[in-house]
């Protein structure tokens, strides 16, 4: 059995109510774009988050529809989308290949705020993810081409050879693009945008794809 004290307990009154004095209470969200609320919370997480403000868990399903998730990074976001990248021999490559929907989630500990995202996915262009590659540092390259994502790996040295190889095979020029490796957008059916407060009477706003636009609604707590 688990050690239970090792697990936070639930704050009690007295802390809720220093966490509401200590700061007037920020004011209700209120948005109309959701594209706009979304650069608006990622801006101060980059500023304020210690490490990888782009992190997002990205949540799949494979052909027996077992859920899967894990942690991966927004390289792309706006009114068409989030995108990510990744190896197609994936895991999470090949269940997008038999069920294209996803789920993401944006949490900002620091911040006390979060983000879930459901919708399709769809790949990215050739171009974009020419583009995108580009920019990579050179050693994450050379990775790209030696790993075999979510494969058995023998040992580490098994890994360390490839990577030896790959770098000997483009020597001083240019890494291009594997064919195996590119990316994937998330489009979004719905965003839920929620901010922690007192007594976990939390906020949320939840918004809903209708056509062109977007509808709006509040959840319970």
């Amino acid at each position: 059995m688990s050690d239970k004290t090792a697990i936070p307990p639930s704050p009690s009154e007295d802390e809720y109510v220093r966490q509401v004095s200590a700061a007037e209470p920020p004011p209700l969200l209120s948005a109309q774009d959701p594209f706009e609320l979304f650069a608006d919370w990622m801006k101060e997480a980059v500023a304020k988050e210690p490490n990888d403000a782009n992190g997002m868990a990205l949540s799949t399903v494979d052909a027996d529809g077992m859920p899967d998730v894990r942690m991966v990074l927004l390289k792309d976001a706006g009114p068409d989308g989030f995108v990510f990248y990744t190896n197609l021999g994936s895991a999470k490559a090949r269940q997008l290949a038999v069920s294209p929907k996803a789920a993401l989630l944006f949490h900002w500990k620091s911040l006390r705020r979060q983000i879930r995202v459901r919708g399709t996915v769809v790949p990215v262009t050739p171009e974009e993810a020419d583009a995108y590659f580009a920019t990579r540092a050179r050693p994450a390259q050379i990775g790209a081409w030696a790993s075999e994502q979510s494969q058995p790996l023998p040992d580490r040295l098994a890994l360390e050879k490839r990577i030896a190889e790959m770098g000997l095979k483009f020597g001083i020029g240019k890494v291009t693009r594997p064919p195996h490796w590119s990316g994937y957008r998330v489009v979004p059916e719905a965003i839920e945008f929620w901010r922690d407060r007192p007594f976990r009477l939390h906020e949320r706003l939840v918004f809903v794809r209708a056509g062109e636009g977007w509808t709006t609604q509040r959840l319970y707590p």
